[in-house]
């Protein structure tokens, strides 16, 4: 019998398994985003990315400092500091979904804008 119940009790186990309990096995993600783009040109690279919800943007100077990244009507998100030197960086974490336009505030005149796209 305690034979019997071990093998019903791991049959129920690997069926939780599978169906997953309603529990996502999807982790947030982190994209990194260059602040000037490689070829010298004052540009976010990429300049338009798409996460999802919970992930994270890592920003990484890259050329030309100095460079920030300021999020329109989200103090939450902007990073007012200057970069200035190679591979400073920081990093955002978007948990609701929606379009953010940004900018970079030295060279915003420069076209440097960038969107973030969350689902």
């Amino acid at each position: 019998m305690a034979s019997m119940l071990r093998s019903i009790a791991a049959a129920v186990c690997a069926l939780f398994l599978v169906i997953g309990l309603g529990v996502s096995s999807v982790q947030a993600a982190t994209t990194e985003v260059k602040l000037g783009s490689d070829s010298g040109m004052l540009a976010f690279e990429p300049s338009s990315i798409t996460i999802q919800e919970g992930d994270t943007i890592k920003f990484v100077n890259n050329n030309l400092a100095p460079h920030n990244a300021v999020f329109e009507g989200h103090d939450e998100l902007s990073h007012s500091d200057l970069a200035f030197a190679p591979g400073e960086s920081w990093e955002e974490t978007f948990t609701t979904a929606g379009t953010y336009s940004f900018y970079c505030e030295p060279h915003r005149g420069a076209g440097m804008v960038g969107t973030v796209t969350v689902n």
